[in-house]
């Protein structure tokens, strides 16, 4: 069952996670805000998973076409989010300093996403207990 201290601790490694994106916006040397689309891709990649929990409540599979194609989905949201920042540098549109702080905070966001995924996700979970 989820506690407490697994909410302070998702809560704690998210504003981890946007104080990274926030540093590299906002630090004088690197000075533009472009690094903050990459807000889109966390807000898009719970959806997918979301939707296919809803949906897709077959127990007896260990494995079925949608939960596989929102897998798929979720992981290119994923690589975009890792991506979009690489591209702005290359293109010097943002700085590799800044490029470095916002990969970093997607780690640590998608590692709490996915730590939201194991510690709420389980069937005997219910938001009634709160």
């Amino acid at each position: 069952m989820a506690g407490i201290k697994a909410l302070v601790g998702l809560s704690f490694g998210g504003a981890v996670g946007l104080m990274f994106l926030m540093l590299a916006c906002g630090l004088e040397q690197y000075g533009v805000y472009w690094p903050l689309f990459v807000l889109i891709f966390y807000v898009l990649t719970p959806i997918p998973l979301l939707i296919v929990r809803r949906l897709g409540e077959d127990g007896d599979s260990s494995s079925s076409a949608c939960r596989e194609l929102a897998f798929f989905f979720a992981t290119g949201i994923v690589v975009s989010s890792f991506g979009l920042p690489v591209v702005l540098a290359r293109a010097t549109v943002i700085k590799w300093g800044a490029c470095g702080l916002v990969m970093a905070g997607n780690v640590v966001i998608f590692a709490t996403i996915m730590g939201f995924f194991f510690i709420f996700g389980g069937d005997s979970f219910s938001w009634d207990s709160w």
